[in-house]
């Protein structure tokens, strides 16, 4: 539990420093756009809904399909960012997406209030907002493809520390398990409304 902590603290810092930046360069080397994919998610509200989906995930779903939201999400993510590249971001679209962290810390406080399909289903439309963000601020042309794996990449990273970190929720005892739900939950919707008021 130690080594998640500290990863998640590690993401959160590198994070401040990288939120949105633009990058619609057509010419952006293939190494140099997929870092920027990469990097991208580790804005603070990406990273903190990205974490939240593997921490609902292994709170809210069967032990065998705690993939699922995480996938949902992937999946997702990518269709929002191919939309996002070819005809760009909707306004409101970044109010969608520090939403979805509210959202999250809501749906880990009370894991079970909705069942799974429709939960996952949430976690797809927030997979399809943060995939706009990500498509119109990435590069043209061919970079894109780069661009792309590397905000997969990272993505998934997030969504698998987010399930190791729920996972490991439920070797405590029980009680304990749905308070440290309920607690992370209340931290993470506080931070997407701070976020919001930002």
């Amino acid at each position: 539990m130690k080594r998640s902590l500290v990863l998640t603290a590690g993401l959160l810092l590198a994070g401040a420093a990288t939120a949105h930046p633009g990058h619609a360069d057509a010419h952006l080397p293939t190494a140099l756009a997929a870092f920027t994919g990469l990097t991208h998610p580790l804005g603070a509200d990406h990273l903190l809904a990205m974490l939240a989906v593997g921490l609902w995930s292994a709170a809210a779903l069967p032990a065998t399909q705690r993939l699922r939201g995480p996938a949902a999400f992937l999946l997702a993510l990518l269709v929002g960012a191919v939309a996002g590249r070819m005809a760009g971001a909707p306004a409101l679209v970044e109010a969608g997406i520090v939403g979805s962290v509210v959202l999250f810390g809501v749906m880990l406080m009370a894991p079970r209030l909705l069942p799974g399909a429709r939960g996952v289903a949430l976690v797809a439309g927030a997979g399809l907002l943060h995939g706009l963000a990500h498509g119109a601020e990435g590069p043209a042309g061919p970079a894109f493809m780069a661009y792309a794996a590397g905000f997969l990449a990272s993505t998934t990273l997030l969504h698998a520390a987010g399930l190791a970190l729920g996972q490991r929720l439920h070797t405590l005892p029980q009680q304990l398990t749905v308070w440290a739900q309920r607690l992370i939950g209340g931290a993470l919707g506080l931070g997407g409304l701070a976020l919001w008021l930002a």
